[in-house]
């Protein structure tokens, strides 16, 4: 009977919790300046699952791409294409997560030569292809507390959290031009198939802004810097390290567990 009447009064504490959230103090010294809210959890999250979409703003800083941007009807903005990424966040503190991610970009686009065409008068014309894979691993800071206890039956998430975040990482990358190029050599025209690819160490630096939409669902918006250069292949023998670097602008959610 006494276990009985034990659980019963449980169970009305945790209802009348749950109903008085939007009203109720904060035991854990921190204030919701959104507002109360009637969503909550039982515990702090330990993590969130991502998927967002980019834009890519390549910085194309390298000798390679002066050099097809000066031969080809080209421009840095023809690199620029969007990514997808997936992230997975892991809780180490009420403030800090570690957040390992895996981004994918790919443009093509078609060019011809500026100052040269064939026997026929006809554009010498080829397809310039730039792919990159980024796998990254990162610390995630957020700069306002995430959330608020109320007492020890609730966790109420913040409606807005920036962010600020670095980390470092590795990225596969393949540059290729296909179609008719130019020998300069007796101006002939040809047709063929360049392309160099591989690995290279990455960094980054960014920082966002988290909205909740739902209870556990979040909407994100973020800036973000990558920082790559690798060396080409056989094809490319003369140019230096390709520059990977550039700026990414990306919206997606973030599932909370």
């Amino acid at each position: 009977m006494a276990r009985t009447v034990v659980r019963s009064i449980s169970a009305i504490a945790l209802a009348l919790t749950a109903l008085g959230l939007a009203g109720a103090p904060v035991y854990a010294g921190e204030e919701d300046p959104a507002g109360p809210r009637r969503d909550f959890y039982f515990a702090r999250p330990l993590g969130t699952i991502g998927l967002r979409g980019s834009w890519t703003f390549a910085r194309a800083g390298s000798d390679l791409f002066d050099f097809v941007q000066e031969q080809l009807t080209l421009d840095k903005r023809d690199f620029n294409g969007p990514a997808i990424a997936a992230e997975l966040g892991l809780t180490l503190k009420p403030r800090l997560d570690f957040v390992t991610g895996l981004a994918i970009s790919r443009k093509s686009t078609g060019s011809e030569y500026r100052e040269f065409v064939d026997n026929s008068q006809r554009p010498i014309e080829q397809t310039t292809r730039l792919k990159t894979v980024d796998l990254s691993g990162s610390v995630r800071f957020a700069l306002l507390p995430r959330g608020y206890a109320v007492s020890q039956l609730a966790w109420v998430p913040r409606r807005v959290v920036p962010y600020v975040g670095a980390g470092a990482g590795a990225m596969w990358y393949e540059f290729e031009q296909a179609g008719d190029f130019v020998d300069f050599v007796d101006l002939s025209v040809f047709s063929d198939r360049f392309r160099s690819q591989g690995w290279a160490p990455s960094a980054h630096a960014f920082s966002g802004v988290d909205v909740r939409i739902h209870r556990r669902l979040f909407l994100t918006v973020e800036g973000r810097y990558v920082w790559a250069h690798a060396t080409l292949d056989e094809d490319f023998v003369d140019f230096e390290p390709i520059d990977l670097a550039g700026f990414r602008m990306a919206t997606g959610v973030n599932f909370v567990f």
